[in-house]
């Protein structure tokens, strides 16, 4: 029963969002309320402790909605100096190909800023951006949500590593005992998830710029077929591995500060100049067919108020984000300086209402502020009028007003959820309680599982860290237990985590406010299902493989089923476009 009333948070949001397709702001209430019933009447979880737990979720919604402000009234600011039209023409230089385009900006341009940032930010930048390339905006932030994945373990220079998986397992016995007995010490078990991780993203992650591009083709492309898609896949791979390599190479020999930033750094620099000469182009171009043809449910509610009057160079067009990146970066690295002096000012909320419940938040660390900043300095520095500047935070304004709605709702429904262990049952929270039931559901086949317990704690926390501090030690125990490779199993525990940051509620709210597509939340989640669920299943299998080998087991079936159809779907794209050469 408690399994039962455990999963109905989870089950009513998924009724009301992707079966229902309510608007997040009504679904989420309803949800919302479903979850503090449960957690009274089944948990026993005072009114008290509810109220706690809202209270701290109401505070992370106000943070997730000044990065989403920042990153709007940035893209807006870009609008009215001419900067957005410069870089849309930069792109359109590199190749007009929709698929190409989609994977240098979200898959390269994106990954760099997760692994400066973190926090959903990359996609509330890179949302706009694809809208201002012509990109539909329903097509812009799927795309901008999938690549919330492989980079999203070393986000925010490895705090779901560093702090996350750190938080859960130290000074715990279980832990303490098992490190001991070989010689290990907990900063070096730590290091060496670091270093795993990156070798589980790398195996899955190196086919997700196909799967954007599958995506964009299936979903808004003329012949809705997976097949476009498909047919880029030299590019696509080509840019996987440009990530990839250097990605999992950093992870390795210096940490998990720095795998995300460098890996997106480094694709950048080799992929671009590339692409620019030709190299593994496509020779059919994808493009999207005219926006009169467009369904309703694509076009963004944001209409500008403004419209740029004049050119700007290339190079000042790119400053603002030149300028985001290296904020965030140095404001991260400790070694710097800087971050001591910008996270002194702390904003702390001390057992809240007596409840244990703490929050605390450093307002000049959340990324938001960083976007505003350049923001205004970008109207200065692109010499905009003090009207178009104005105009610009009118728009954005009122695009936060509207995404506030739904998060005002969704992220105390999370923090209700997370804390239902403050209670007088004595039962532990909602989401333990659906982890053991999969342990015991799954036993010696846990490695399978591992990655969406990460990703249920992703998508209930909206947050790999938060899901890593969540599971870190139940998984650990469960590999205790069954006698496998704790490192491996806490592994898969942040590959999942790092997955699910894709169809996290909050995520999506934020990332849909960002391109106008409030009400359309649902719409998202459902296409989304389908790049999580490959993530979740791949890297299970992988986990499974490297425990029990290569051998006729489950795990190697499921690679094997993943990898024919992968290369089916590539050689039936040539087939296609062969037949389609002989047509013409």
């Amino acid at each position: 029963m408690l399994v039962l009333l455990s999963l109905l948070p989870i089950l009513s949001i998924f009724f009301f969002l992707v079966i229902l397709r309510w608007p997040a702001k009504k679904g989420m209430l309803y949800s919302f309320i479903i979850t503090v019933l449960i957690a009274f009447f089944g948990w026993q979880m005072g009114v008290i402790e509810i109220a706690a737990a809202s209270f701290k979720g109401v505070m992370t919604a106000l943070e997730v909605g000044v990065i989403v402000f920042g990153a709007v009234l940035l893209l807006n600011m870009m609008k009215v100096s001419g900067a957005v039209d410069t870089i849309r023409s930069s792109f359109t230089s590199i190749s007009p190909d929709r698929r190409v385009q989609a994977i240098i900006v979200a898959w390269l341009f994106g990954t760099f800023l997760e692994g400066a940032a973190g926090w959903g930010a990359p996609a509330t930048i890179v949302g706009p951006l694809l809208i201002a390339l012509g990109f539909p905006a329903l097509a812009a932030v799927i795309i901008a949500l999938m690549l919330q994945s492989t980079p999203v373990s070393y986000g925010a220079v490895g705090t779901p590593i560093l702090v996350g998986v750190n938080t859960s397992l130290e000074n715990q016995p279980v832990v303490n005992e098992h490190l001991s007995s070989g010689g290990i010490e907990l900063s070096t078990f730590i290091f060496d998830v670091g270093a795993q991780v990156s070798i589980f993203h790398a195996m899955v992650g190196l086919f997700i710029p196909l799967f954007m591009s599958a995506m964009l083709t299936r979903f808004f492309g003329k012949n809705k077929s997976f097949m476009e898609g498909l047919a880029v896949w030299p590019f696509a791979i080509f840019a996987g591995l440009a990530f990839v390599v250097p990605y999992s190479l950093t992870a390795n020999f210096l940490g998990p500060e720095f795998p995300s930033l460098i890996g997106g750094l480094v694709g950048m620099v080799i992929v671009i100049p590339l692409a620019r000469k030709g190299f593994l182009m496509p020779k059919e171009t994808f493009e999207f067919q005219s926006q009169d043809k467009w369904p309703e449910s694509w076009f963004s509610d944001i209409k500008s108020e403004a419209a740029a009057s004049r050119n700007i160079s290339m190079m000042k067009a790119w400053l603002p984000y030149v300028l985001v990146a290296l904020l965030l970066v140095v404001t991260r690295i400790e070694a710097l300086g800087l971050k001591a002096i910008v996270s002194a000012w702390q904003v702390t909320f001390d057992d809240i209402l007596g409840t244990g419940i703490t929050h605390s938040l450093s307002p000049l660390m959340i990324p938001g502020v960083v976007f505003i900043l350049v923001a205004v300095a970008t109207g200065f520095l692109h010499n905009v009028d003090f009207k178009s500047m104005g105009s610009a935070f009118k728009v954005s304004w009122k695009t936060i007003l509207s995404a506030m709605a739904a998060l005002i709702v969704s992220v105390p429904l999370v923090q209700v959820f997370i804390n239902s262990g403050i209670n007088e049952a004595g039962y532990e929270s909602m989401p333990l309680v659906l982890a053991h039931a999969a342990a015991t559901l799954f036993g010696d086949g846990w490695p399978l599982v591992a990655p969406a317990i990460g990703a249920l704690g992703a998508f209930a926390a909206g947050s790999n860290t938060v899901s890593n501090m969540m599971f870190g030690l139940f998984q650990f125990g469960v590999a205790d237990q069954i006698n496998v490779s704790p490192l491996v199993i806490v592994s898969l525990q942040a590959v999942g985590g790092a997955a699910g940051n894709m169809i996290c509620v909050h995520n999506v709210v934020a990332a849909s406010a960002a391109v106008g597509l409030i009400g359309k939340e649902g719409s998202i989640i459902a296409k989304l299902l389908i790049p999580t669920a490959f993530y979740i299943i791949f890297a299970g299998a992988i986990g499974y493989v490297w425990i029990n080998g290569v051998s006729f087991n489950v795990g190697s079936l499921i690679i094997a089923a993943i990898l024919i159809t992968i290369i089916s779907g590539i050689l039936y794209s040539y087939k296609n476009l062969r037949e389609n050469k002989e047509m013409l």
